[in-house]
């Protein structure tokens, strides 16, 4: 399946910095990093090699430790030429969404996991001007009410990364889906994308999203021109799906690194790639209080410095006051992704736990369980190339052993593997780009006490 390319400063190969919208205009130049593994250095040819001549596999491997039993494969209900998984938990159930390509032509499709199988899926809608990428990921999931709401991202003129977020919603478990409406109004075309959907505040769906319209057509990836920085907003509709708000957030982010959203009990908490003057792009929260969005607080000081989007967003999730928020920095050219813990509802956060024992590409995933704990993903990098990874890591800072799901190729095509829990079982997916063409797989273990 072939997917519309974006620089990725995640890559282990390489990273592209490359001048943001509204940033002056210099030459594109390509920097590499050395990854530093434990004990020793490696050399950015050393690995590449290492990764070239390695690519594993990704089937589920058959670990277990003392706090998860045996990863076992579940049969996935994508096809062929798939991508782009997405799951959100419900009380009835797990939602896997994907996309899945035939020529020029994609659909969206969704399955819940219930009773140990996934059901047969369901189209959410299909299209052959879709903008289909490996870092901005369609999604579905559940409001309070039972209603499904689902986007994706349509193309809006000619330039490559001028396209809008469309979303549709289903009272009938996507049976069928309401006609598509964008959430942003202003016709320019530009990069509208990386929503994060949840549930509003006494209504129906909210959503944020980053937004180029301060750009120059076609801004957003890659920094095409000049002009304005791309900006986080905010919509809100009510449960008959008439909006009722679109407002600005920050007015100055990181310009593709996916956003991420959870509801406390004082309200909705959005986590970002923020981008100051200077280019420090830290991860920032904001929270939503009293129908105002707070002045945004860096989840902690990394001071990465870098003028380029690494594409490489947050993960975070939230119970009552509790929320825990896990993200990837490359200071000093090392890649780590760590977590943070914040119990007065993203207010502040306690210091990070790192998740990796020696580098990291980030794209990192959470799973808030019963105890307060969570299970953090993130795509580890090792002697034998990369490995979508799972632990465990209490709010106090304890790390359980670190498990590994299976092996990915250490490049883009991997996409973000995914995690959620239902009950007892820690249910994953992710994009198996060893075969050809790439498919989504699945797989599910039990939690142990």
């Amino acid at each position: 399946m072939r997917l519309d390319n974006a620089p990725d400063c995640g890559n282990v190969r390489t990273c592209a910095p490359r001048p943001a919208a509204g940033s002056e205009s210099r030459p594109y130049q390509l920097r590499s990093y050395t990854w530093r593994m434990s004990r020793r250095a490696v050399t950015r040819a050393t690995l590449a090699l290492v990764l070239l001549a390695a690519t594993v596999a990704a089937r589920p491997a058959a670990q277990s430790s003392a706090w998860l039993g045996p990863i076992r494969s579940l049969a996935s209900p994508a096809a062929a030429s798939s991508g782009q998984p997405h799951l959100h938990a419900t009380a009835d159930g797990v939602l896997l969404s994907w996309v899945e390509r035939k020529g020029a032509r994609a659909t969206l499709k969704v399955s819940r996991l219930r009773q140990g199988g996934w059901d047969a899926p369901r189209t959410v809608a299909s299209g052959d001007d879709w903008f289909v990428n490996w870092a901005d990921v369609p999604s579905v999931v559940q409001l309070e009410d039972g209603t499904l709401a689902a986007h994706w991202l349509r193309r809006s003129g000619p330039s490559k990364y001028a396209y809008d977020v469309m979303l549709s919603r289903s009272t009938d478990d996507g049976r069928t889906w309401s006609a598509p409406v964008r959430p942003h109004h202003d016709g320019t075309q530009t990069e509208h994308g990386f929503a994060s959907l949840f549930q509003a505040p006494d209504a129906g769906l909210a959503l944020v999203w980053l937004d180029g319209r301060q750009t120059t057509s076609g801004g957003g990836h890659d920094g095409h021109g000049s002009g304005g920085a791309m900006t986080l907003r905010y919509a809100a509709f009510d449960r008959q799906g008439r909006q009722q708000q679109d407002e600005a957030v920050d007015l100055r982010v990181c310009d593709c690194c996916p956003t991420a959203a959870a509801v406390t009990s004082d309200g909705p908490i959005v986590a970002y790639r923020d981008r100051s003057e200077d280019e420090v792009r830290d991860i920032h929260v904001t929270r939503l209080e009293q129908g105002r969005w707070t002045a945004p607080i860096a989840v902690h000081a990394d001071g990465w410095k870098i003028a380029a989007c690494p594409v490489n967003g947050p993960a975070i999730v939230a119970r009552d006051r509790l929320v825990a928020l896990a993200w990837f920095t490359a200071v000093g050219d090392v890649g780590h992704a760590s977590v943070a813990f914040s119990t007065d509802a993203g207010r502040s956060f306690g210091p990070p736990v790192r998740l990796d024992d020696a580098a990291s590409m980030g794209r990192v995933g959470l799973a808030l369980l019963d105890d307060g704990s969570v299970v953090a993903t993130w795509i580890d990098l090792g002697d034998t190339g990369a490995s979508f990874m799972a632990r465990r890591i209490t709010p106090g800072g304890d790390r359980s052993s670190a498990v590994r799901v299976a092996g990915l190729e250490g490049s883009r095509t991997a996409g973000y593997p995914r995690v959620a829990v239902h009950g007892r079982d820690l249910v994953l997916a992710w994009t198996d780009a060893s075969v050809e063409p790439a498919v989504v797989r699945t797989a599910v273990a039990a939690l142990r006490p």
